[in-house]
């Protein structure tokens, strides 16, 4: 017999409340076992603070270039350029935050909370190192870093004082994705989301205020916008340390740990290696794209810079579910768990994927509508609407690139991506978007496809090598 109404009305009602109830847990932070709970649930309690952490970064990246695109190509081409050199820094930041987290979550997957304490202050003391000489370059040579990569006359004037502020102040961007990836690792994902939450908020507040000016205060153009950053992130930091001390749900670090640790330190760097190499060959591979098309034109890196923020805003959710897969698979490899391990790589996969096909049809039905939110220009608006519909043929397997590659940097393995990235962005995706663009004179349309043809090749190649299993065996 079938059920009637109101017999099933409860169940669904309990469901509801259950669905709330874990929403809940996972916003505000639980102290759960996650080598020992459902994988399932731990996906959900893991992935949700991650893909909203993410989710508000990508919306500052997003809010960002709307503000400044109103001041101009050329201004939005500073940004573009400028990044170009903060993405050789998020590399750094990002392989050093790969092999923060990996060590973090087999420490705390194997029950040595000290340890995993221990491991969080020499990974601060490693950002703090790193930072220093990228912030003297990027305040004492910013004119000459934005002539090397062609800008105009505009943004070496005018535009200088944008790089300046972004490179000075690195160390904010360091500590920032280290000591989150510490929270990470740890499994509190909540504590990162509340601090980007901040954050970017603070950003997003600034961000106009500073730009146009406002009662008294000045407007200070694109550098505005580059200290509406610096002020936000460094209130971040400062929450993220006041919560590092106070403690989390599963790591705190004491006064008395405060010391060096030479091995610990090495071990970290070591592990980073690998990750920090991964990075730099996939953020070079952009710098050379993002050269080859300002050698075509300001709207051509107008278009594809904003192209690349609204590629990020969509696919933040699915980087948040990868970087759930990391922690999943650090912390149970650290338990001895190496087939939960992979299960939860499968199961984010499909996950990613799911997500990723509804943004690729958004991308190819309306991108023009979404590019010309952002600028009024009609050269930028083509060049950005011709990336977005390209991209949209291959982000189904980007979703499983992503979650493959967190689950080789998750267990520590940070080298084999290295060697994949080398041979696909460098050795392909380069010289291909050199041929098209420049020597087939396909110009931007000739370094769209390109990027096409190198990310869907490494994507499917990546979980072809992760589902061979050799991962599992990595030590940190």
């Amino acid at each position: 017999m079938q059920p009637t109404p109101s017999q099933d009305a409860p169940a669904v009602d309990l469901a509801a409340q259950s669905l709330w109830s874990s929403l809940r847990e996972a916003i505000r932070g639980t102290n759960a076992d996650y080598t020992k709970i459902p994988l399932r649930r731990a996906v959900f309690l893991l992935a949700v603070p991650m893909v909203l952490e993410l989710v508000l970064e990508s919306t500052f990246a997003v809010v960002d270039i709307f503000f400044v695109a109103k001041l101009g190509a050329s201004a939005v081409a500073t940004v573009g350029l400028t990044e170009s050199y903060l993405f050789l820094l998020y590399s750094l930041a990002m392989g050093l935050a790969m092999a923060v987290t990996a060590v973090i979550a087999r420490r705390v997957g194997e029950g040595k909370q000290e340890e995993a304490a221990v491991t969080a202050v020499q990974a601060i003391i490693v950002a703090l190192l790193v930072s220093l000489l990228p912030a003297i370059i990027g305040i004492v040579y910013a004119q000459d870093l934005l002539r090397l990569m062609g800008a105009d006359a505009w943004s070496i004037e005018h535009g200088y004082r944008y790089t300046q502020w972004m490179l000075g102040g690195n160390a904010v961007i360091m500590l920032l994705f280290v000591i989150n990836a510490i929270f990470r690792g740890a499994g509190d994902a909540a504590i990162a989301m509340r601090v980007l939450w901040v954050a970017n908020g603070l950003n997003i507040v600034l961000d106009p205020l500073l730009i146009f000016g406002w009662g008294p205060v000045p407007a200070m153009g694109v550098e505005g916008a580059a200290i509406a950053t610096n002020i936000g992130r460094g209130a971040g930091v400062l929450m993220q340390l006041w919560i590092l001390f106070r403690g989390g749900q599963h790591i705190r670090v004491l006064g008395s740990q405060l010391a060096w640790h030479g091995a610990v330190l090495w071990n970290i760097v070591r592990t980073s290696l690998g990750g920090v190499g991964q990075m730099l060959v996939a953020m070079t591979s952009w710098i050379f794209l993002m050269r080859i098309l300002a050698s075509i034109g300001s709207e051509a890196v107008a278009g594809a810079t904003i192209a690349i923020r609204v590629m990020m805003f969509t696919m933040m959710p699915a980087w948040g579910m990868s970087n759930a897969a990391a922690t999943l698979v650090g912390q149970n490899l650290g338990a001895q768990q190496p087939e939960r391990a992979e299960a939860s790589v499968w199961q984010i996969g499909w996950y990613n994927m799911a997500y990723l096909v509804m943004v690729a049809v958004l991308f190819f039905a309306f991108p023009q509508a979404i590019v010309g939110i952002f600028s009024a220009d009609a050269g930028v608006i083509a060049v950005g609407a011709e990336w977005l519909r390209i991209l949209s043929y291959s982000l189904f397997v980007y979703g499983w690139w992503m979650v493959s590659v967190q689950a080789f940097n998750g267990a520590g393995d940070t080298t084999t991506p290295t060697w994949i990235n080398v041979v696909f962005f460098w050795l392909i995706q380069i010289p291909l978007a050199w041929y098209l663009a420049l020597h087939l004179g396909l110009q931007e349309t000739g370094v769209f496809w390109a990027v096409f043809v190198s990310e869907t090749s490494v994507g499917l190649f990546t979980l072809w090598l992760f589902s061979r299993g050799r991962w599992k065996a990595a030590q940190v």
